[in-house]
């Protein structure tokens, strides 16, 4: 998993709320396992008319938007079903941050293990943030002092649990958390290998 220390970068405002994650990337793109090239199909729906043409009206298509790698958005964003699919095509377009007032929780806790902060602001805050993307002045997201800011007179605070900090600062997902264990691991394997081996045969 990619560290996160601190962005600034362009942000894309999507002033929707209650966006699903079938919005967020439809059914018909979960066939695969893989983690990689879901972003094209990224609100596939909102993205593209039944001919597969972009649409002007939606802002990842507009030229400024589309390296956007922060998505500024509405009230309980990620809802619905609890696909990891969701997480995995906002990141292969290039988000590595999503702020809203409120998430759905698996969807919250999904992004964590995927890369992706996710910050939670209250709705003024949220406001003012939607308004600087759409002036399109860069936002900058500072992960170790826990500060969004864009410009000089901006700055918000925002909460994140410890441990959940820790794992983005230093790229660690499920997996590599489970690595740094390894040795402990391997030293309970050799323990139940002497004192139970009908357990390993």
């Amino acid at each position: 998993m990619k560290k996160f220390d601190k962005i600034q970068a362009i942000a894309a405002p999507l002033s929707m709320i209650n966006v699903d994650t079938d919005m967020i990337i439809p059914k018909q793109f979960l066939k695969t396992i893989k983690r990689s090239g879901l972003g094209k199909n990224l609100f596939h729906e909102l993205r593209y008319d039944i001919n597969g043409n972009l649409k002007n009206d939606f802002v990842l298509n507009w030229e400024f938007y589309k390296n956007a790698k922060i998505l500024i958005t509405g009230d309980n964003f990620g809802c619905g079903s609890s696909r990891e699919h969701a997480p995995w095509s906002l990141l292969d377009f290039g988000f590595r941050c999503i702020i809203a007032p409120s998430f759905a929780d698996i969807f919250f806790n999904n992004c964590f293990k995927n890369g992706i902060l996710p910050i939670k602001v209250n709705n003024s805050e949220n406001d003012i943030l939607i308004k600087q993307a759409e002036d399109k002045n860069l936002i900058t997201v500072d992960l170790p002092k826990q500060v969004i800011s864009s410009g000089s007179e901006i700055n918000i605070n925002f909460d994140i649990d410890p441990f959940r900090k820790k794992c983005l600062l230093e790229g660690l997902d499920d997996i590599a958390l489970t690595f740094k264990k390894s040795k402990k691991i391997d030293d309970y394997e050799m323990k139940l290998n002497k004192s139970r081996s009908w357990l390993m045969i």
